[in-house]
């Protein structure tokens, strides 16, 4: 197949792909959406948000059709042509899974452990690969184990070092800094991208969450300053302030105007890799050399 043909396959293929997502996950158990312990039973139970035509469904087609096509141009020569199909299998499961993570952490919080599961799983087929397959990090040369032994340590640094920045928030603020939806999710993705590639995932994850992240503080200094001025200009502060406090408790978490879920941009880093990763190698491995750190 054509170089050009291959795009226009992977970009129809990748919007098919995406925009049934939607369907997909309308059929996800309700319990996977919801945070650990929670019951229906529960007074203050709410049914999961579900992904909608529009925006969602659009906003998936073309992630998805971007996604595949950059992999089908960016790694024609390396894993499309001859085809590399540990490469590309993992590509085409890996992506789909990644737009359930995106979805679900931003409409309810909640990164369901079965993709996790799934993407550590699509990680071990990978590594399968490593042996079958070319990988554009490791030459010939390097010893049978530098694979596994790039995939393994990734995975327990991607998981290990959001679990340090939890504890850290825990101990010393008394509040969670990452979820556990988080950890588990960062090292699955370990396990996809290796060492190197980890180091791309997060510099991608945290560059793309500061474009949210700014105007969001802004949005919230401006709505904390209307409230007291809301205060102060009451008849009854007190009363106020308790009527601000109650209506803030009464609005639920995923609902919360001030989070930022993180981990979409984690799956968001990790997708961007995957369809660029001879690029991302074409211009570390300079530096890994530099440093020995290549093998």
């Amino acid at each position: 197949m054509s170089f050009w043909a291959a795009a226009m396959v992977a970009a129809l293929v990748g919007a098919i792909v995406g925009y049934s997502q939607t369907f997909v996950f309308a059929k996800i158990p309700e319990k996977w959406l919801q945070d650990y312990g929670v019951k229906e039973t529960d007074p203050d139970f709410r049914l999961s948000k579900r992904m909608k035509l529009v925006p969602h469904g659009v906003l998936s087609a073309l992630f998805c059709a971007v996604i595949y096509t950059l992999f089908t141009v960016v790694c024609f020569n390396v894993y499309v042509n001859p085809p590399a199909c540990f490469h590309i299998i993992a590509m085409f499961l890996a992506t789909p899974v990644i737009v359930i993570v995106m979805m679900s952490d931003r409409l309810n919080r909640i990164i369901p452990d079965e993709c996790s599961i799934a993407l550590a799983l699509i990680g071990i087929f990978l590594l399968i690969g490593d042996f079958f397959e070319r990988d554009v990090w490791f030459t010939e040369q390097a010893a049978w184990y530098i694979p596994l032994l790039n995939r393994v340590l990734a995975a327990l640094v991607g998981g290990g070092v959001l679990f340090l920045i939890n504890f850290i928030c825990l101990t010393f603020l008394g509040k969670d800094g990452m979820g556990q939806g988080d950890m588990k999710l960062l090292a699955a993705c370990g396990l996809i991208t290796g060492c190197y590639g980890l180091v791309v995932v997060i510099y991608v994850g945290i560059i793309t969450a500061l474009f949210f992240a700014v105007p969001l503080l802004i949005r919230k200094y401006r709505r904390i300053a209307a409230e007291k001025k809301e205060i102060a200009e009451a008849e009854d502060p007190g009363a106020k302030r308790r009527e601000i406090a109650k209506r803030k408790s009464q609005i639920h978490f995923a609902d919360d105007p001030d989070y930022l879920a993180f981990g979409p941009f984690l799956a968001l880093g990790t997708a961007v890799y995957m369809a660029l990763e001879p690029y991302f190698a074409s211009q570390m491995l300079g530096y890994l050399e530099l440093f020995e750190l290549a093998f």
